[in-house]
């Protein structure tokens, strides 16, 4: 295997996660429930224990855990140009030689700082200026963490929001301009890929065969060569992209949407469509005119029979299963996480609702998620309502939420991801940017 290849899934080799997997592929093949639970009165799992305030007053974290920051807004990089705001989606991978690269997005809108003149972008805004969306990489040294370069890789592009990692050891980041920019920047609203290996900027190529929509999230199921990718719309679908060429998302390919047997709208806002626990048969819808300018390409797919989800956010691929958030969907408004397993061509593709939260305690808008080493998801808070705080949520194997950690401060974490050996979770704060690395007694 190679380093590429060992840092993608980042977890999936773990033993505990592959029983998990195994049994969640069983259960799918048989057609039976992974639990019983619907919804109502959902337990809490123990986790890590307490959290502990922190007397920085950044993170307060379980009892053994600690965390430092390895990359801020304004560090001075090697290119000339400084740390930009706005770190939001983030993959790590293994370089080799004991090296790990962090390739971070950056949500920028047009007009805001981009750290310096950029030379070169993908688009110019108004202004004539290159925007300023788009990712930077952090070089680490893999045992002390300590940062060897850090670098823009790709300028010109509109927030870049979530991502993925794809098996071939590149970062896929993702553009969602927004409502507004979906109608005012016909050219924008789609997917670039980063290697880890850049050492500089990147030829901004948009795969646009992927589809021009409000992206947000991506993953790869390494068996298949499919791109799975979430959109950020209160009527978003999730979709599926088949390269013709396996590895080479350039050469083009099919879009398609998910539709859910019997379910057209899984956001239970309206009326309870989908409990938790229950699987169901979902199939594709092809799309077509999927670089449509009129920002319309959910509504044909949703009219040609995809399922609505409610803001489709973090997304994550493991053995046999793929995780992804819905921000705001669910009965209580709070937040669903659903699980989709593949059936690869030889069996239906099955979708479960995994989670859905029934109260702010439990889970407030989770964003980005990542798998831990045990199993466990790791997800992102992304809530600016009456609570302060924005937690990094667990949810472990029997769909039970609890508090791994507390940001202090009014922004959102970011970004989780686990260092290729599993030992440190990487997170971002996003405002003002702050990359962290916290490491503790992971469950394994």
């Amino acid at each position: 295997m190679s380093s590429a290849l060992a840092a993608f899934p980042l977890a999936t080799d773990r033993r505990r996660f592959l029983a998990t997997g195994s049994a969640f592929a069983a259960l799918v093949a048989s057609g039976c429930q992974t639990r019983g639970a619907t919804g109502s009165g959902l337990e809490s799992a123990t986790g890590y224990g307490p959290l502990v305030p922190d007397p920085e007053g950044l993170i307060d974290l379980p009892q053994g855990f600690t965390y430092r920051i390895v990359s801020k807004l304004g560090d001075a990089m090697d290119d000339g140009l400084t740390v930009p705001d706005d770190a939001d989606g983030m993959g790590c991978f293994d370089l080799g030689n004991g090296k790990i690269a962090l390739v971070r997005n950056h949500e920028l809108s047009p007009g805001a700082d981009s750290g310096g003149t950029l030379g070169s972008g993908y688009g110019r805004g108004p202004d004539g200026k290159i925007l300023p969306g788009g990712t930077t990489t952090v070089v680490l040294d893999a045992a002390t963490l300590r940062v060897e370069r850090q670098h823009r890789s790709l300028a010109g592009t509109i927030r870049n929001c979530a991502g993925g990692i794809t098996p071939w050891g590149s970062w896929l980041t993702c553009e969602e301009p927004g409502s507004r920019g979906m109608k005012q920047a016909p050219d924008h609203g789609y997917v670039f890929e980063v290697p880890a290996t850049a050492t500089g900027m990147v030829d901004p190529v948009p795969l646009k065969a992927m589809g021009r929509f409000n992206h947000e999230a991506a993953c790869v199921d390494p068996v298949t060569g499919a791109v799975y990718m979430t959109e950020d719309r209160d009527d978003g679908l999730l979709y599926r992209f088949i390269p013709a060429v396996k590895g080479q998302l350039a050469s083009g390919g099919k879009l398609q949407a998910l539709a859910v047997e019997g379910i057209a709208d899984s956001t239970n806002s309206k009326a309870v469509a989908i409990k938790r626990g229950e699987l169901h048969t979902a199939r594709w819808v092809d799309l077509d005119n999927v670089e449509a300018p009129e920002d319309d390409l959910r509504l044909r797919g949703a009219a040609a029979g995809a399922t609505i989800f409610a803001r489709g956010e973090g997304l994550w691929m493991g053995t046999d299963e793929l995780y992804f958030c819905c921000t705001s969907g669910g009965e209580a408004g709070l937040g669903q996480i659903f699980r989709l397993a593949p059936g690869r061509g030889s069996k239906p593709d099955r979708l479960e609702l995994y989670f859905e939260s029934e109260s702010k305690d439990q889970f407030n808008y989770g964003d980005n998620l990542c798998i831990a080493p045990n199993g466990h998801l790791i997800v992102c808070e992304d809530q600016y309502t009456d609570v302060v705080d924005n937690h990094l949520r667990g949810i472990d194997q029997l769909g039970r939420p609890y508090d791994f950690a507390r940001l202090r401060l009014q922004t959102e974490f970011a970004g989780a991801c686990f260092s290729p050996d599993g030992k440190v979770l990487f997170v971002n704060a996003m405002s003002p940017a702050r990359t962290l690395a916290i490491t503790g007694p992971w469950i394994v």
